[in-house]
């Protein structure tokens, strides 16, 4: 019997398809900017502030500003040299026109006109053109005069012209994304102010504006926000730090150029029991860390352990100490400018350059030696710190191994709350923690059994944020959580290290009430992961669900609404008096029956979940400490700016 298949067309040169221009990007936009979500659509405007501070780097621009447009379009304006306007010798055409128009050109490549730069590959500003509906570009130039060009998904609309004269310089770039290639449509406030702020603290001395023309106040006055850093890093650590409790007075500033690598360092201690090093490379945010971590690591552990032998702190200690137990409580950022910077993998988040690590360890070496030996009542502080975590460690192992003793590969060792599912590809199988037994029970009669398992938390879990680790497996609805999962601890020799091979579930859901209470215990469990459990929210594993608020009914007709303005359209819809229609507000996922449970939450085909992503470790370990910790004047402060947000029932 012949086996019919459909065979492909003939392979040749004519199938080899050039993409001309700016082509190539809007055919594969996720290579160049990661994505084509929200993520995405921020990246944009990274690209073009990242021009500015090139250009501040240089010592050529003090003053960058953003604004968000009503139309959710974006200016960002300088007061640099301005974008040379003069023919390409090469190319037969305007400079500027050069640069918004042709991947992998820019003054970046010239390490005459950028020593450092924070791009990498030179496809920036151009990939925001390829990726914008339309796209103008107003210079400022040296000669007295205003140039313009404009857009339309790369493309320009005419040559470069002067439209004026000026008595300043600088660049102004607008850009309306495209919505017909990105999913998510609307700038976020907080997203783009986390990234400004933290552009301030590592280039010192530069202003960033942003406003937001969306968000107008009765005098017309957009919302607005200026980041300025004196202190630049230092005063970094310091607004990291502003919600826990100090343990060292004063954060310590190193700085010194090693190898022709200029490095910055600030690093504090507090009284809490995780550890925040935040790291960049020429102002990229590297999440995986690299060479310049690793220098940094070595010199801390190095200099502190020296100091405490030779001061003999540690005579009296019978618990080894690691390296780990030297970073218990720190923070720190680490800033280093390499004029050829080598980064692992396309996402450029790991530093490749092998003597970063000398550099880094050198200068952190040299001026913490002189900062212990200056401070001696800080240095016994830090110490006596280091010890204490060495002695918690030990008691954290031995809890994390009990934990794991019972945390086998058979049916008879899960918590016995857990409705498991009947499939045991990871891949496919879904673990809600829903809050509450009465919706854990809604839940598992509403369920798909083949590949969602429910497992019911009683109350609040113990706030990781305040208490020690060997504490934290201790408590029962965390032991049951790691149980579940099937997870282990100590991968490739690190006694912390989440190992996920056994991991049991590639989607674990957050489904708690959307009420206050629910709200509390989403961000206790969320705050767990994010401290001991990372590697799941970084590979993507872990979900929020979205159960509607309301359901709004009359007659046959019923519609669920998950937000305020969707109540009140489904009223409109249903004829728009409010009298006739019946609004059920929905306080706890208890309240629905098993069968609405499933439609509006649970049903792949019908739900909406959130996935849990870190956009910035700083800010995120910033606001998990500020609502989680000790501190109550900066949570308060959080919660005033942010209550026109909250859904709440009086």
């Amino acid at each position: 019997m012949s086996e019919q298949t459909n065979k492909p067309a003939d392979y040749s040169a004519g199938n080899i398809q050039v993409l001309e221009g700016l082509e190539a990007v809007r055919k594969r936009p996720a290579m160049y900017i990661g994505d084509v979500g929200i993520k995405g659509l921020h990246h944009l405007i990274w690209e073009v502030v990242d021009n500015s501070i090139d250009e501040a780097l240089a010592g050529f621009c003090d003053t960058i500003t953003v604004s968000i447009q009503e139309n959710n379009s974006i200016t960002v304006s300088d007061n640099g040299r301005g974008i040379p306007v003069g023919m390409h010798p090469t190319q037969n055409k305007s400079a500027l026109e050069v640069v918004m128009t042709v991947l992998h050109a820019g003054g970046k490549f010239d390490k005459d006109t950028y020593k450092v730069s924070g791009g990498l590959h030179g496809v920036g500003v151009s990939c925001v053109n390829a990726l914008s509906k339309d796209m103008k570009v107003t210079v400022h130039s040296k000669d007295g005069k205003i140039y313009e060009q404009s857009y339309k998904k790369g493309s320009p609309q005419a040559p470069v012209a002067p439209v004026g004269e000026t008595d300043k310089t600088g660049t102004t770039v607008w850009f309306m994304p495209d919505d017909e290639i990105f999913t998510h449509h609307e700038y976020v406030w907080d997203r783009v102010a986390n990234r400004l702020r933290e552009l301030a603290f590592l280039n010192a001395g530069i202003t960033i504006v942003l406003e937001d023309l969306r968000d107008v106040d009765e005098q017309g006055n957009p919302l607005s926000e200026t980041f300025y850093s004196e202190g630049g890093i230092k005063e970094f650590v310091e607004y990291l730090d502003d919600s826990k409790e100090k343990l060292i007075d004063e954060a310590v500033y190193i700085e010194g150029e090693k190898a022709n690598i200029p490095v910055q360092v600030a690093m504090s201690y507090n009284t809490s029991f995780s550890e925040n090093v935040v790291s960049y490379v020429n102002n990229i945010n590297t999440h995986e860390g690299g060479t310049h971590v690793s220098g940094f690591r070595r010199a801390l552990t190095r200099t502190l352990k020296n100091y405490a032998d030779k001061s003999g702190l540690l005579d009296k200690v019978k618990v080894d100490i690691s390296g780990d137990d030297f970073r218990e409580g720190l923070t720190a950022v680490i800033s280093v400018k390499v004029a050829e910077p080598q980064f692992e993998g396309q996402t450029k988040t790991k530093l490749g350059n092998s003597d970063a690590v000398g550099a880094v360890d050198s200068a952190v070496s040299d001026m913490l030696n002189t900062y212990l030996e200056e401070n001696p009542r800080s240095a016994k502080q830090i110490v006596q710190k280091v010890i204490l975590a060495a002695q918690a460690r030990h008691a954290a192992r031995k809890a994390r191994e009990m934990v794991q003793r019972k945390n086998v590969m058979s049916s008879t060792s899960l918590p016995g709350k857990l409705a498991d599912c009947s499939s045991k590809d990871a891949a496919l199988s879904e673990l809600y923690l829903v809050e509450g037994d009465s919706a854990g029970g809604s839940a598992k009669q509403g369920r798909e059994r083949e590949y969602q398992a429910i497992l019911p938390l009683r109350g609040k879990i113990l706030n990781v944020e305040k208490a020690q680790e060997h504490k934290i497996y201790d408590n029962e609805e965390i032991k049951n959580m790691i149980t579940a999962m099937g997870v282990r601890f100590g991968k490739d020799g690190d006694e912390k290290a989440l190992d996920m091979e056994k991991l049991r579930y590639h989607k674990i859901v957050i489904m708690t009430d959307a009420d206050v209470d629910g709200s509390h215990i989403r961000t206790l469990i969320l705050t767990f992961f994010f401290r001991y459990m990372r590697d799941l929210i970084d590979n993507g594993y872990v979900y929020i669900a979205q159960p509607p608020l309301y359901q709004v009914k009359k007659g046959a007709k019923q519609k669920y609404c998950w937000t305020e303005e969707d109540r009140l359209l489904a009223i409109q819809e249903m004829g728009g008096d409010e009298n006739k229609v019946s609004v059920q507000r929905y306080k706890g996922l208890g309240e629905m029956n098993p069968e609405q449970l499933w439609e509006t939450t649970m049903n792949p085909e019908t739900r909406t979940m959130k996935l849990v992503t870190v956009e910035s470790a700083a800010e995120a370990d910033h606001l998990f400490s500020m609502l989680m910790g000790d501190e109550v004047p900066p949570r308060r402060e959080f919660i005033e700016k942010h209550a026109k947000y909250a859904n709440i029932d009086i």
